[in-house]
């Protein structure tokens, strides 16, 4: 199963690790080095808008090093009625 993120984007829901509000967890230190970190290993994929959350994904049969980042417009719970569809 997929989970529609915006735009023209979708996700496996399997792949998911977490699904954040950027400006809450934007604060803690940790969170920004998470992201700059990503962002500098070209594991950030950008939406078209302000992004609002942000979707962490790890593909099946990969390693944790090799997640990936989706910016996306759509707000959290936005993204939750959409992931119990």
């Amino acid at each position: 199963m997929y989970l529609p993120i915006g735009g023209d984007m979708a996700v496996r829901t399997k792949a998911i690790v977490g699904i954040f509000d950027l400006d809450n967890t934007s604060t803690s230190k940790r969170t920004r080095s998470f992201l700059d970190r990503a962002e500098a290993l070209g594991q950030v994929v950008p939406c078209d808008d302000l992004p609002k959350t942000f979707v962490v994904t790890t593909p099946p049969g990969k390693k944790t090093g090799e997640d990936m980042v989706y910016l996306c417009q759509l707000s959290t719970g936005t993204l939750k009625k959409r992931s119990k569809k």
